[in-house]
């Protein structure tokens, strides 16, 4: 077995992080990808992905886990080439092994390239490939910056990639464009694989409503010395941002005046004030669709988990008319 060794580019500083955390609270939001940047953060979700009552990363897991090798058997290249997995939104990888097997035991050479913003999952998702014996080189980016993306731009000569974002990564944001900027990096030799939960009603809202869940949620802010007892976090519905996509936000409200310390300023709270944390869009299978194909994407095949609760769905460029 050739040994590699864990590579990873940076393209997101932690200075830069650092500086968008402080004005991110200062605004009184916290985006995305801060719940994946402390330690303490990395911890509470790691922890969370293996609460069988988090159903989210039981589905999209177990979606990718049975249905790896129908993924990989749409790829038509000979054995000797190299595939290039790229996943945006890595995480610790969990799920992007399953593929990155189905394409080794099928015979294929890989490189792995998954791209993700916290450091710490990064490193965890390259050591969990290079300790099968693959070739892992991570991009530590921004997602949502174009400018980030373009780094993964193919060019002509480049080897044929599996592009994929799971875990209804693509819910966290505006999918319209997250799309568009997909569609850049996909040739019509490359194959998409995207997830996204499906549906919104009770049961959807209950399954963030339990403690492995709140304490991931709460894990930016106690970071930073603000806790349950400081503040009400809530869970609400908002109304469709587009047709067929729910959105779930969560917020945290403080109870009485804080100051905290965040990169080494002072910031001011107020009692009342809210703080608006990331939120997760839920599509209709029609909605989930008709946005890949609006971005040039065509459909080559669609999973469903048994429960009807989530899609995954391999997808080429559409032909250009």
């Amino acid at each position: 077995m050739p040994h590699h060794r864990l590579q990873c580019d940076v393209l997101l500083t932690e200075s830069a992080l650092a500086n968008r955390f402080w004005q991110s609270l200062d605004q009184r939001v916290l985006p995305e990808m801060f719940f994946y940047w402390f330690p303490l953060s990395v911890r509470a979700w790691v922890t969370l992905c293996q609460d069988e009552q988090y159903r989210n990363f039981v589905r999209s897991n177990t979606l990718v886990q049975a249905r790896a090798k129908q993924i990989v058997s749409h790829m038509t290249y000979n054995k000797r080439d190299r595939i290039d997995v790229i996943s945006l939104g890595a995480g610790q990888g969990t799920k992007d092994l399953h593929v990155l097997m189905a394409l080794l035991n099928d015979g294929y050479q890989t490189l792995y390239r998954p791209v993700d913003s916290g450091q710490m999952l990064l490193e965890m998702a390259c050591a969990q490939a290079v300790e099968h014996g693959m070739a892992a080189h991570g991009l530590k980016a921004d997602i949502t910056d174009p400018a980030h993306l373009s780094a993964l731009v193919p060019a002509s000569r480049d080897a044929p990639r599996v592009v994929m974002m799971l875990g209804n990564t693509l819910g966290a944001f505006d999918p319209a464009a997250m799309l568009r900027r997909l569609r850049t990096l996909v040739r019509p030799e490359d194959t998409l694989v995207i997830d996204g939960e499906l549906g919104n009603d009770d049961a959807t809202r209950a399954g963030y409503e339990h403690p492995a869940n709140r304490a991931f949620a709460l894990a930016p802010l106690r970071s930073i010395g603000l806790t349950e007892g400081d503040g009400t976090l809530m869970f609400h519905s908002c109304n469709d941002v587009i047709p067929g996509m729910h959105r779930l936000e969560k917020s945290f409200r403080l109870h009485d005046d804080r100051t905290v310390h965040v990169a080494g300023e002072r910031l001011h709270f107020k009692a009342g004030d809210c703080i608006h944390m990331n939120h997760s869009g839920k599509f209709e299978r029609e909605t989930l669709l008709s946005l890949l194909a609006h971005a040039g994407f065509e459909v080559i095949d669609e999973y469903v988990s048994e429960d009807r609760r989530f899609a995954m769905i391999a997808a080429k460029t559409a032909p250009t008319p």
